[in-house]
């Protein structure tokens, strides 16, 4: 869903604009994109009806995220794609659990931000260590973060990687489906081996997990000083700037980012003006959403947010209603925050950091 980090060239020209203006008007070839979404938005339904049927919406972003386990790996062979996520869904769920270990802590609203920002490092040089794609450590800082910021409670140390682990674990059994209708494409899942000095090894590499510590620690803090209900989504933006392959990509995935949530949020204001707000109507409308989500965001990413950006809001709804105008401009201003904030660090964190000068003698 989000490229992943390589070495950057220098920003050339107007370069970042002419992408700009390409990338908002060209669509990606399709490539089993139905497949993909179909997987995902069943991965989402089921845990989420579930949890709504027995009366417990409260644990739905545990399920969520879990689920997101579907999301990796969408272009590969199912023992290459079971492997894959697999290793993602360990990492979705640990890191479920650190937000809820988090949201018990005192102070919990700025201690979010620093390990927000440690999280955004890890997991970027841990999905270029295992290849992951979509690459990026996105959805683990976001399921991070909002579970840090939802209430808990002692107990939900337990439940939360419960939920989370078994919506994961139904994600891996949707992808093998396939496998019924051609049996011979089935293998035995293969787990892949990290490789963390490769990662390491481009020029800028280090720089760039700098970045990350940089970025997410800025905007978080700023959101959350600035009293915003959401200061994750700033944090998350940031993240999906610095995703990028190189420095130009960066940018336009920074403007895109803006143009499309802006855009997303007049169809956000439509959704949630009509859809339901909890119930099993409002996770049919998620389930929905997901699987547009997925059906354009490796074709058109500004055109994906126009159904990611209702999605998120529609989630939380569904855990805590809030009134929609705050939410809305909440939500665009933070992104805002967020991808200018990466951009500023993007143009004064250097590909080569200064090395430490031994001492004499």
């Amino acid at each position: 869903m989000e490229p992943g980090p390589s070495p950057q060239p220098g920003l050339p020209g107007d370069r970042p604009l002419r992408q700009l203006g390409r990338s908002l008007v060209t669509m990606g070839p399709h490539r089993g994109a139905h497949r993909v979404a179909l997987r995902a938005g069943i991965s989402v339904l089921v845990p989420l009806l579930l949890l709504v049927s027995i009366g417990r919406p409260e644990l739905t972003p545990y399920a969520a995220f879990g689920a997101f386990t579907s999301l990796y790996g969408r272009a590969h062979r199912h023992a290459d794609r079971t492997g894959m996520q697999a290793i993602a869904g360990v990492a979705l769920v640990a890191s479920v659990t650190l937000g809820v270990a988090v949201s018990l802590a005192p102070a919990s609203q700025w201690l979010v931000v620093p390990v927000g920002a440690l999280l955004a490092a890890w997991g970027s040089l841990t999905s270029d260590a295992y290849r992951w794609h979509p690459p990026g450590p996105l959805f683990l800082v976001f399921g991070f973060a909002v579970c840090a910021m939802v209430p808990a409670q002692p107990m939900d140390l337990l439940v939360a990687p419960a939920v989370a682990g078994a919506s994961g674990v139904f994600s891996l059994l949707v992808g093998h489906v396939g496998a019924l209708r051609d049996p011979a494409s089935w293998a035995r899942p293969a787990l892949p081996r990290p490789r963390f000095g490769d990662a390491l090894e481009p020029t800028g590499s280090r720089a760039h997990l700098l970045r990350y510590l940089v970025a997410v620690t800025a905007s978080g803090a700023l959101a959350t000083t600035s009293g915003w209900e959401h200061p994750y989504w700033a944090m998350v933006a940031s993240v999906v700037v610095l995703s990028g392959p190189d420095l130009a990509s960066r940018f336009v995935r920074g403007l895109q980012r803006i143009i499309g949530t802006l855009l997303g949020v007049g169809v956000a204001a439509a959704v949630l003006a009509w859809a339901p707000h909890e119930g099993a109507g409002a996770v049919l409308v998620i389930a929905g959403l997901q699987m547009l989500a997925e059906l354009f965001v490796g074709r058109n990413y500004a055109l994906a947010l126009l159904f990611v950006t209702p999605l998120a809001l529609l989630m939380g709804q569904l855990l805590a209603p809030s009134p929609v105008g705050p939410l809305l401009r909440d939500r665009l201003l933070e992104t805002v925050l967020g991808a200018f904030v990466a951009m500023v660090v993007l143009l004064t964190v250097p590909d080569r950091l200064p090395r430490r000068r031994r001492a004499p003698g």
